[in-house]
């Protein structure tokens, strides 16, 4: 009798181990339990505890995945950290929206050259693209979904002066 009720605890314990979900640890301290069912390049695939739908969340949100079959913690990503005067430069641009899943939307942002500039198209385009994360930095917002991104040619466009870059985007954080 004591083996069966010691076959009956150790088979309940197991499975009871078995069970236990997985955590996802978000940069803004918010916890997700459920069952991390793959991470790809830029996304994580989970289900939320008892529950059969599979969701979809950006590992840009995540700062970690505590696996709950092994306990093993796995470091997803770093906190990207936009204070200080050139917090702009650690501005993510993303151009995917599945990208931004589990970020909060903040507002448009806007980078552009002058009309009448007296640089190469490359050089506008990279001030464009620091005005357009200066922006975004300002409101203290880590990322942007990239909108628009063109450049607009003037009549001497074989010249200096005669491009104008303009780039748009929403800004997002934690």
């Amino acid at each position: 009798m004591k083996k069966i009720i010691l076959f009956l605890a150790v088979a309940l314990t197991a499975t009871v181990a078995s069970a236990q979900a997985d955590v996802m640890t978000k940069h803004n301290g918010e916890k997700i339990k459920g069952t991390v069912l793959k991470v790809e390049e830029f996304t994580i695939t989970f289900t939320y505890e008892n529950e059969t739908a599979e969701n979809t969340i950006s590992k840009y949100a995540v700062e970690s995945v505590t696996y709950g079959s092994s306990g093993r913690v796995a470091e997803i990503t770093e906190k990207i950290d936009v204070s200080g005067k050139d917090g702009w430069e650690n501005v993510v641009i993303l151009e995917d929206i599945s990208y931004i899943a589990g970020l909060k939307k903040g507002s448009e942002v806007r980078g552009k050259t002058g009309l009448i500039n007296f640089q190469t198209g490359n050089t506008g385009d990279k001030k464009a693209e620091k005005k357009l994360k200066m922006a975004a930095a300002e409101q203290g917002h880590q990322f942007i979904l990239l909108t628009a991104d063109k450049v607009t040619v003037g009549a001497n466009s074989n010249a200096l002066g005669g491009s104008q870059a303009i780039k748009k985007g929403v800004s997002y954080k934690y």
